[in-house]
């Protein structure tokens, strides 16, 4: 069982997660978008007394990449006014923010992230410098023996607000699928398992580290007394890697390759032609007029040449 569940199944998720994000990838690559179709969500460079909104808006490249900049490391799109509600006492439409979902999305992808970075000392030997004080700045707190870092109670608290918005509003809950719940309770089964495992049910971190320093040589050492719950962890781990690519989840490659992101709105300031177009011929009015003169003649209907 120890193999099964420390060697062969991490291999397994591993094979898939890298295959499954190349496909991705690749066939996002390879697909052709022939029009210009970006997300516009403010006024466009125009008239010189038309103050343009560049960032929502981008007339090219340079504030292309500064809108990505900012929709991946703050999440800018979420810090709109994208939520409505019918106030029922005066019978109006009211657009208001979503700070909670911002911040709480910001919190459970940072946190996340710098997880993933400190988890980094478990693969690598000697563990880097930076990954040692990032671990320290971590845990600076020491709230409990042993310490409980700051990323792990981030995580669990913006997991649960993630989970309870679905369950409690109405609208959400209406739009929300299966595979929407699934993925956040997986991610957070494995936080809950990581902070158990680090709080309650010990486990011996020399033995991790030899298992995971074997796999990486390919010569896998799966050997006792590591413990139940870090193989527990280890297979929530193997099945979101496995999951990983063919769930919404992928939009962490895939905002790179989205059209309405990517492209600048210069529609009015270049043409831009269907690539797909293939040579018709042309049938001119020019070309109709001659065809057709006399008898356009004949009905009374204006020509531009008369013979």
């Amino acid at each position: 069982m120890n193999t099964l569940f420390g060697v062969i199944l991490p291999y397994i998720a591993v094979g898939i997660f890298i295959i499954g994000i190349l496909y991705k990838i690749t066939r996002w690559a390879r697909t052709p978008v022939p029009f210009r179709i970006p997300t516009t969500c403010g006024q466009h460079v125009s008239l010189p007394w038309l103050k343009a909104n560049k960032l929502d808006n981008p007339p090219n490249n340079f504030y292309v990449v500064a809108r990505m900049v900012l929709e991946v490391f703050l999440f800018r799109s979420l810090w709109r006014n994208t939520r409505t509600e019918v106030k029922s006492d005066r019978q109006k439409l009211i657009y208001g923010g979503n700070k909670w979902l911002w911040l709480l999305g910001l919190l459970f992808h940072l946190s996340l992230f710098i997880i993933v970075i400190r988890h980094l000392r478990i693969l690598i030997e000697p563990v880097p410098w930076v990954i040692q004080q990032l671990n320290t700045l971590d845990g600076a707190f020491e709230i409990l023996v042993p310490t409980v870092y700051i990323t792990d109670i981030l995580i669990v608290v913006a997991l649960l607000y993630l989970f309870a918005r679905r369950v409690a509003f109405p609208q959400i809950r209406y739009i929300s699928l299966p595979a929407d719940y699934f993925a956040l309770l997986l991610i957070l089964g494995v936080a809950v398992s990581g902070i158990c495992m680090r709080l309650w049910w010990k486990v011996d971190v020399v033995a991790v580290k030899e298992l995971a320093l074997s796999v990486l040589r390919f010569s896998p050492d799966a050997s006792d007394g590591i413990g139940w719950i870090f193989y527990l962890h280890l297979t929530f781990v193997s099945v979101l890697l496995a999951y990983f690519p063919f769930s919404k989840m992928m939009h962490a490659g895939g905002i790179f390759f989205s059209p309405t992101r990517n492209m600048a709105s210069n529609n009015r300031v270049k043409r831009h032609v269907n690539p797909w177009d293939y040579p018709v011929n042309i049938h001119t009015y020019e070309e109709y007029e001659d065809e057709f003169r006399e008898k356009m003649i004949a009905a009374g209907i204006p020509v531009e040449k008369e013979s």
